[in-house]
């Protein structure tokens, strides 16, 4: 009899084991899909959700070279803003700044190049609307090798540090956080 009920035990707790993990796997957020571009291979592209009203916004991503010769990211264009360029941040005697990088990012072979909040980003600058959370925004970006690509970039939260299913950048740096000295 004891036997019995440590065996209806042991497989009525696998069972609850097997339903716990089905469920997790599918309630899990999807991640972001992965684009190939010659030898490019870009993942985890997001953006942050922005107020009404706001005119700029950020996106986020990794590029990978796989091959042996370098690109570079020119730049990119986007229907929810006027204009999409590469930027960095950088910390300056205590000044945030920020600047577009010349001449494109360079991403050298067999290297991977993230692109994260308080670090190199793209600006999307003038706005059309509110970027929502829950939406996917479309972004064309210009290589320099691999020519146009589109991505389609996971909006996430306003606050958020890194897209929803994959590893947080690590960066986390909020906007509301910068120094009042914030010079662009």
């Amino acid at each position: 009899m004891q036997l019995a009920k440590s065996t209806l035990a042991s497989m009525a707790s696998s069972a609850l084991a097997a339903v716990l993990t089905v469920g997790l796997l599918t309630t899990a957020p999807a991640r972001a899909e992965e684009i190939k571009a010659g030898d490019l291979v870009i993942t985890q592209a997001w953006s942050r959700a922005t107020p009404g009203g706001a005119k700029v916004g950020g996106g986020y991503l990794t590029i990978e070279n796989k091959g042996t010769a370098p690109d570079r990211l020119i730049g990119g264009a986007s229907d929810a803003a006027g204009k999409v360029e590469v930027h960095e941040m950088t910390m300056n005697n205590g000044v945030m700044t920020m600047r577009p990088v010349e001449k494109g990012l360079a991403i050298d072979p067999g290297k991977t190049v993230k692109l994260a909040p308080g670090g190199l980003h793209l600006m999307l600058m003038n706005l059309k609307g509110p970027l929502k959370q829950g939406e996917k925004l479309p972004i064309t970006l210009e290589f320099e090798k691999a020519g146009k690509v589109q991505v389609s970039f996971d909006v996430e939260a306003a606050g958020a540090s890194g897209p929803a299913g994959g590893a947080a950048s690590g960066g986390g740096m909020q906007m509301k956080k910068m120094s009042p000295g914030m010079k662009m």
